[in-house]
């Protein structure tokens, strides 16, 4: 028998939806369900075949178990060796290097020092910093946003050098970028599953969270839609997630990517509605079963550059 496990925290939709989606299908071979954990032996396998990780980017004990679980064998959706090594500014970088289009991006020193260091640590830093440089490159309006992270937090719109200073001087100890902002007449957020399968959602970032996702909005154009499912495909397998969101802004006609390391994606029946729900549980679940049934060795994967080409790549 397979095992399917999923590991999530404060969510209440989506965890059961697909464990009963799988259950459901009453394949003899195939068995999902909530993991329980204790305490983890090293090197003892999961008892898995299949993991979905929903939580372990905010609990490093559940980031242990789930690497701990693909030494013994296990698939986990997405691998945590790589989710724990990427970061948004990296992910700018590779995007631009595959021809995706992508805001201009600069990493910027953190303000404060990070704990346990001190000016000392900072020896190889230009101090000050050629700050006219880095206005002229990105340009105004821009957004500072932390160079990892996620759900808009510490995110500031700065429309003027002044601006940038007083949102940079809130950010205490994160290392953040400065981004050029992208004024938008369209915004979408796409699920992406097993570097196959895209689905288009239209989203307005400036609504209330429970707003953002707009129900009846209008056809999406042919081309803009081959263009942004061709990127998402094209992103996701560089970097290897098996389940991601990745956001575009349009501006004149041209898809930028703006976010694309969103391995455990928001989920809720009741924020992304009844339709992209159903998706994203039934072609999750589906993905699950076929790798619980394949030949996969995750153990193969245990290499940066194999998980920098994707599968198949």
């Amino acid at each position: 028998m397979h095992k399917i496990g999923i590991v999530y925290g404060m969510e209440q939709t989506f965890p059961p939806a697909f464990v009963d989606r799988i259950n459901s299908l009453n394949l003899p071979d195939v068995h999902a369900e909530h993991i329980r954990i204790g305490g983890i032996r090293m090197a003892e396998p999961s008892g898995y075949r299949v993991i979905v990780d929903r939580i372990s980017h905010d609990i490093p004990f559940y980031r242990a178990y789930l690497k701990n679980a693909v030494l013994g064998g296990t698939i986990v959706i997405n691998n945590p060796f790589w989710w724990g090594a990427d970061d948004k500014f990296f992910n700018y970088a590779l995007a631009s290097r595959l021809g995706v289009a992508t805001p201009r991006t600069v990493i910027l020193p953190h303000k404060q020092h990070p704990p346990g260091t001190t000016g000392q640590s900072m020896r190889n830093l230009i101090y000050p910093l050629n700050w006219e440089e880095i206005f002229d490159y990105v340009g105004f309006p821009a957004f500072l946003k932390p160079f990892s992270g996620g759900g808009w937090k510490n995110v500031y719109k700065v429309s003027s050098p002044e601006d940038l200073g007083n949102a940079y001087n809130q950010t205490g100890d994160l290392c953040m970028t400065l981004q050029q902002a992208i004024d938008f007449e369209e915004y979408f957020r796409c699920y992406v599953v097993g570097q196959e399968r895209v689905h288009l959602m239209r989203y307005d970032p400036r609504q209330p969270h429970e707003n953002r996702y707009v129900k009846n909005g209008p056809p999406i154009r042919p081309e803009l839609e081959e263009r942004m499912t061709g990127d998402c495909l094209k992103l996701c397998r560089a970097l290897g997630y098996d389940l991601n969101t990745v956001e575009f802004a349009v501006q004149d006609g041209v898809p930028y990517a703006i976010d694309f390391l969103n391995p455990a994606p928001d989920a809720d029946c009741h924020s992304v509605g009844p339709e992209n729900f159903a998706w994203i549980v039934d072609t999750l679940a589906d993905f699950a079963v076929h790798l619980a049934q394949s030949d996969h060795d995750p153990a193969a994967e245990l290499r940066w550059s194999t998980f920098l080409r994707g599968r198949g790549q």
